[in-house]
């Protein structure tokens, strides 16, 4: 859980503005509900010196190891971008020939994390070396003295979910990026993610790419069931959008202790669709105390009354207990579930 600049700002960053995020992570009350990654996405590189030592921008960022103390300061992490690529996707420096080197610094200046984008090393690599070339700065990483959470992104290409661990990945993209607009979440979410759940776990999960909540290209429905969809598939929670600037809506989807709850929990399953009928779908996910989180969905583009059997989502008996998520209230357990779901919108369940 975190916070990534890319979605929002691009290569418009600076040492101060990612100050500034790290200390609005922490007023906003995001980090005491669990976000902790404050992540520097392409565009930080200005080359290498004399020695081969990858460099900051030093007219944006004049000292990482300052950065990176100023973020532990508050009791935050902070990642970093690169490409096994001698470039990334903006141009900038990758870690080409570099690797070890590259994961000594990051260490040295305190890095928590790196998201490794694939970018330019396509043009040097086949699909089947992707392994052993993702698996060669995770060694490196390992070996850097200090513990880096390692972010594959590769898009989902050769199927990564099934060695993405087994090369030291602790998380990998599924698809390529995600967009701030209905139609590009839903084929993500939905569609991309179907088959996927058994290769996620605790310390190697799949990766549909940040969070667009907030930036302003969907409805508040429509990003409340991107949160709840993301949750319910043990997703990374990468927040893109501009922390200082949020409407109490934004904050409410961001920051819902019981929809993190589902995403964190530390089973570790991922939920896997249980029932569909038209633009109705139920994913299901089981959680550690024995409860299983639901997620109603409404896919079409107006309200539409959805009823199922509680069997039908996987569920063994009529629950005892059910929660709303979103409305924060328990609600009168029925042998059945009848509701009307708005357009593109989800009721989130807990169910005991």
């Amino acid at each position: 859980m975190g916070w990534n600049s890319w979605n929002k700002f691009g290569c418009g960053i600076d040492d101060a503005m990612i100050r500034e995020m790290a200390g609005t992570l922490v007023s906003s009350g995001m980090k005491a509900v669990g976000y902790e990654f404050i992540n520097i996405d392409d565009c930080w590189q200005s080359g290498r010196d004399k020695n081969g030592m990858i460099q900051p921008d030093a007219k944006r960022f004049p000292g990482m190891k300052a950065l990176a103390d100023y973020v532990h300061g508050k009791g935050l992490k902070l990642g970093i971008y690169s490409s096994p690529g001698p470039k990334t996707c903006a141009g900038f420096e990758g870690s080409y020939g570099h690797e070890e080197q590259d994961a000594r610094t990051y260490a040295d200046w305190g890095i928590d994390l790196l998201k490794y984008d694939w970018c330019s090393a396509g043009k040097l690599y086949k699909p089947e070396q992707m392994h052993s070339v993702y698996q060669k700065m995770g060694a490196a990483l390992q070996a850097a003295g200090r513990p880096i959470f390692y972010s594959i992104c590769q898009y989902g290409l050769a199927e990564v979910w099934k060695w993405g661990a087994q090369a030291g990945g602790n998380l990998w993209r599924t698809t390529t990026d995600i967009g701030d607009n209905w139609n590009r979440m839903e084929e993500i979410g939905f569609d991309r993610q179907l088959h996927l759940a058994p290769y996620a776990g605790p310390g190697h999960w799949n990766d549909p790419d940040m969070l667009e909540v907030g930036n302003g290209g969907m409805s508040v429905e429509e990003y409340r069931t991107h949160m709840s969809l993301w949750s319910l598939l043990a997703a990374p929670l990468l927040a893109g959008n501009d922390l200082r600037n949020m409407s109490r809506d934004v904050k409410s989807i961001l920051m819902n202790p019981e929809v993190i709850a589902i995403d964190q929990d530390p089973l570790g399953n991922e939920a896997t669709r249980a029932w569909k009928r038209g633009a109705a779908e139920v994913w299901s996910r089981p959680l550690q105390d024995g409860s299983v989180a639901l997620g109603v969905f409404n896919r079409g583009d107006t309200a539409h009354e959805i009823q199922f059997n509680w069997a039908d989502a996987g569920l063994h008996r009529t629950p005892a207990r059910i929660r709303d998520l979103w409305l924060r209230k328990d609600i009168v357990p029925v042998s059945s579930f009848s509701g009307e779901v708005p357009g593109h919108g989800v009721v989130l369940l807990r169910t005991w």
